[in-house]
Order: C-alpha cells, then sequence, then structure tokens
C-alpha cells in the first residue's frame, strides 16, 4: 500500500472514530426514544464518508468495501442502528454499480458524491405488496413495502416493485420527495431502534425509465447478484462492532462500578478469578470473529473487482465465506453481550446504564436473515463441493 493509501486510510478511519465517539454521548437516550437520529445523520452527511466506495472517476474516495466495513465496526461499537443504517446506504448505491447502465452508474455516483446523499433502502423481494405499472415512459407504483431501512430522513430510495402483468421483480431508484412516497414511523421492534425499518408507502408514484434498473435479476449477470452478499458483510461487521462496544463497556464498568462478591477473598471485581477467565474468553471469541469477518472482507474487495468478468464458481465461494462469517460474528456477538452482565454484576442491569441494548441490537438482525438457512449452504458446499445458489438471501 502506497503512502498516499495509508494517509487516505488513516484519515477516514479517525474520522469514523471520532463520530463514533459522539454518538456515544447520547446513545442511550436515543435508543429508548426510537425515531430517527436527524443529527447524527448530519454528521455523517458533512464527513464525506458517504462517498467513501463512490470511484474516484465520479468524485468519490474510490475505497474498497473492506473499508466501509470497518467503518460500519467504529460505528457500531458506540451505536449499531447507525453502523446499519450507514452500510445500508452504500447496499443500496451498489444498485447502480452492480445492475445499472453506465449512464445510471454515473449520474447516481456524481450526484451522491457531490451532494452527499443518503441512500435509503425499500427493497425487501419478499414483500410482494408493491405493484408496478408500466407507462410509455416508465412505470407507476404502488402499495406497501416494509422493512425499508433508513428510509426515514433519506435523500434517494432505492425500491422494488412486482409487475402487474408479468410478477417479474424490478428495482429503481426515487427521489424520497417524489409525490406520493410516504414514509411511516412504525418500526417497534426491540433492537435497532433508529434504524427507521418500517414501511413506506407508494401511493401512484411514477418512475421514469432512467430511474429503473433493467437487469437487476437476470441469471447471466452474475455481478449483479453480489446483493445478498454484501448485505450479510454489513451485519456481520454491526455484529462485530457490537460485540466489541459492549466488551469496552463492560471493561469500564467491571473497573469503576463492579463490586467483589464478599466471599470471593479479594477486594476488587478486577482481581476475582473468575471474572479474569470469562473477560478472556469473551476477548478471545471477538477476535475469532474479527479475523473471520476481516477475511471475508478481503475476499468480498478481490470479488467486487472483478466485475463483469466475475464467475459463478468464485460468487460461489465468496458467498460460502461471507456466510460462515456472518453466522459466526453473530453468535460470538450474542453470547457477548449476554454475558457481559455477569462481570459486571446486578446494578449494570439498570435502565440508565442501557447495556441491554447491544443484545437486543444483534439479536433483532440475527433473527432476520435465518443463521440456519446460511449454515445449510456453507455445510453443503464443504460436503459436496455444491456453491449457493444466487437468491434474495444466498
Amino acid at each position: 500500500m502506497g503512502t498516499s493509501s495509508v494517509s487516505q486510510e488513516a484519515g477516514y478511519l479517525q474520522t469514523a472514530i471520532a463520530l463514533a465517539e459522539r454518538f456515544q454521548t447520547d446513545a442511550v437516550e436515543r435508543d429508548k426514544q426510537g425515531g430517527t437520529p436527524k443529527q447524527q445523520r448530519d454528521w455523517i452527511r458533512e464527513s464525506g464518508l458517504l462517498k467513501l466506495l463512490i470511484p474516484t472517476e465520479y468524485g468519490g474516495d474510490g475505497m474498497p468495501w473492506s473499508a466501509v466495513l470497518r467503518v460500519i465496526r467504529e460505528f457500531a461499537r458506540t451505536d449499531a442502528a447507525l453502523g446499519h443504517l450507514y452500510g445500508y446506504h452504500f447496499l443500496s448505491l451498489s444498485a447502480v454499480h452492480l445492475a445499472g447502465t453506465p449512464d445510471q452508474k454515473r449520474h447516481y455516483y456524481e450526484e451522491t458524491a457531490k451532494h452527499h446523499y443518503f441512500w435509503g433502502n425499500s427493497v425487501n423481494p419478499l414483500d410482494d405488496r408493491t405493484i408496478g405499472e408500466r407507462t410509455d415512459d416508465g412505470v407507476i407504483v404502488n402499495g406497501q413495502k416494509s422493512f425499508s431501512s433508513g428510509s426515514p430522513d433519506s435523500d434517494i430510495l432505492l425500491l422494488s416493485w412486482n409487475d402487474k402483468e408479468t410478477g417479474e421483480l424490478y428495482k429503481g431508484m426515487v427521489p424520497i420527495n417524489r409525490p406520493g412516497v410516504q414514509v411511516h414511523d412504525d418500526w417497534d421492534c426491540i433492537g435497532q431502534r433508529q434504524t427507521g425499518s418500517g414501511t413506506v408507502s407508494y401511493h401512484d408514484v411514477r418512475l421514469y425509465d432512467s430511474e429503473i434498473l433493467v437487469r437487476p435479476y437476470e441469471v447471466d449477470n452474475v455481478f449483479a447478484t453480489l446483493t445478498p452478499i454484501l448485505s450479510q458483510s454489513i451485519l456481520a461487521s454491526v455484529f462485530v462492532g457490537s460485540a466489541r462496544g459492549a466488551l469496552e463497556a463492560a471493561k469500564e464498568y467491571t473497573s469503576t462500578y463492579s463490586r467483589a462478591w464478599y466471599r470471593s477473598g479479594v477486594s476488587h471485581a478486577t482481581e476475582e478469578p473468575s471474572t479474569l477467565r470469562r473477560y478472556g474468553e469473551m476477548w478471545a471469541a471477538y477476535q475469532s470473529a474479527l479475523s473471520f469477518v476481516e477475511k471475508a472482507a478481503a475476499h468480498l474487495d478481490e470479488t467486487w473487482e472483478k466485475g463483469s468478468a466475475l464467475t459463478a464458481q468464485a460468487r460461489g465461494e465468496c458467498a460460502v465465506l461471507v456466510a460462515a462469517a456472518n453466522v459466526h460474528a453473530g453468535n460470538v456477538a450474542l453470547d457477548i453481550t449476554s454475558r457481559i452482565f455477569e462481570v459486571m454484576g446486578a446494578r449494570s442491569t439498570s435502565a440508565r446504564f442501557g447495556f441491554d441494548r447491544f443484545w437486543r441490537n444483534v439479536r433483532t438482525h440475527t433473527l432476520h436473515n435465518p443463521a440456519e438457512f446460511k449454515m445449510r449452504n456453507v455445510g453443503n458446499w464443504f460436503l459436496t463441493g455444491q456453491i449457493p445458489e444466487p437468491g434474495f438471501y444466498s
């Protein structure tokens, strides 16, 4: 890596670390409130990090996916919701790279880099309530879409719909202020409370041909099938970042608040042998998950760079590695975010500390794309050599 690349990496990472510290100041209160973290999203806009992945020829920083994932981990360390929103910004924006025309790619990359647009996601291919009817110059969309993460306060939405005549699934891009687009503040799950992952309604929303992706699901376009691999990579980094944040919070609490058990024979909680062992186990588990996620991220970088030359076999090998890293990271994060209470003590369960948010955030995400089906794909590949069939979640 050249000197300029090292400097650029240090710059974006320091920016992410500084933002994460700002997020932490009121993370507990905002988690309780839910809603949209408007000020924090604006800080991300002002930071310039929304153009990190955009190629330099379009006004971006030209950094790889591993850089985006590193920022996600820093954000998730203090606020998993903002880590998720940042990652899904690029998940949505990447659609024009994967399946857009050269003109669409240039337009949306340049406009996003220039105006620091924040993208939201309103795709959810399993929700078929959104219907599009073709017109001479585009499509009219009606219906609702659930799990529209990042839709509140977004500038552009990536949405999907089923064609009224053929049932075929399409994707397109629409400005959030387009007449007929209505974002509902109805996200009420136990975790990721500020992701705005609720419902968006579409009432006679017009999309023009230039806003419709022509080949998002064609089987002969292997590169266009990377979306679920990107999504799993993003969430794996949310898991790892959350695990690190939980460990750091627990360490601070144990060092300053926790009391040694009266029959332990030691004066301070930090001297208690079982506490030391538990921290050792959790730290080792975190390191294993981090290493796995970083290995998968490096593989993703290589896969992304192949572009239209990507083969089904190479895509499948990346899918297996990312799926395995995602599941392992999720399991480790669930364990750590639960076990931290064992080393902090009963008083740590007070709602004012908000330590439970780490577990709630991880638990919410690990259920949306079940680990069971990812691990079946991994096991099938290991046992038989069969790569996962590209789909909405594999």
